[in-house]
């Protein structure tokens, strides 16, 4: 299969992906921010309220959705080429099974361990002042959590043969652990809750912010394994048989 076909399949699965994402994060993470504005509004003058340059409405819908799924179509199609890398690399397992180890490594990576750290907030929580240093240690931390997932997937490979399969994956995931528990350790923390915010709203919007997440790498995962797994047999069952 080409390059061109496999990074348009992926971006194509990463729109049906960013559906899905769209639509799980309207119905729980949305209620969360409501109440984390209304918040907001009321420990706010009225004089201290910037304008609205776009509505409430548009935000929690056209704008939401152009996010979600425009990033499910980007991170499509990352996934469709780190799939590439990785299938016959990970020792004999068809599309569909690398397709999902793929997705589970990039949500821990990319999702979980920086989530752990750095967790995302919700409207009055944070100081605007500082959102460019957070979102710096937040970038930093998932460079550090992609590479870190790089490196052991490459030392599990080279243990294999000494340790066997079920070792050298323990290794490798101990080693993961341990750099990404030092990287959390050295960065500075972030800790800018209002004191009065409402510990539910804050705890659901952060599970609803890791379930949209979550939705969006399981059905990359899922789907393209599947299309993938498809396009092989269907290729497989054309081929000229040789007398």
């Amino acid at each position: 299969m080409s390059a061109r076909s496999l990074l348009v399949r992926g971006m194509l699965v990463g729109l049906a992906a960013g559906v899905l994402a769209y639509l799980f994060a309207t119905v729980f993470g949305e209620p969360p921010v409501d109440a984390a504005i209304a918040f907001e509004d009321a420990h706010t003058t009225s004089g201290d309220h910037d304008p609205e340059l776009v509505s409430r409405t548009i935000q929690s819908t056209i704008g939401l959705a152009t996010a979600v799924v425009v990033y499910g179509a980007a991170l499509g199609g990352l996934f469709a080429l780190a799939l590439a890398v990785a299938y016959g690399r990970l020792g004999r397992l068809p599309a569909r099974p690398t397709a999902l180890l793929v997705a589970a490594a990039g949500f821990v990576a990319v999702e979980l361990a920086p989530f752990l750290t750095y967790p995302p907030n919700p409207p009055a929580v944070g100081n605007p002042e500082t959102i460019g240093r957070r979102t710096a240690l937040h970038f930093t931390l998932i460079a550090i959590t992609v590479a870190a997932a790089v490196g052991a997937t490459l030392l599990g490979r080279n243990l294999a043969a000494r340790l066997g399969t079920w070792n050298a994956v323990l290794v490798a995931a101990g080693a993961f652990v341990a750099v990404v528990a030092a990287a959390a350790a050295l960065l500075p923390a972030v800790n800018e809750v209002p004191a009065d915010f409402p510990a539910t709203v804050l705890w659901r919007f952060r599970l609803a912010s890791l379930g949209t997440q979550l939705v969006l790498w399981t059905t990359l995962g899922l789907l393209f394994g599947a299309l993938t797994d498809r396009s092989q047999r269907r290729a497989r069952t054309t081929q000229p048989t040789v007398a």
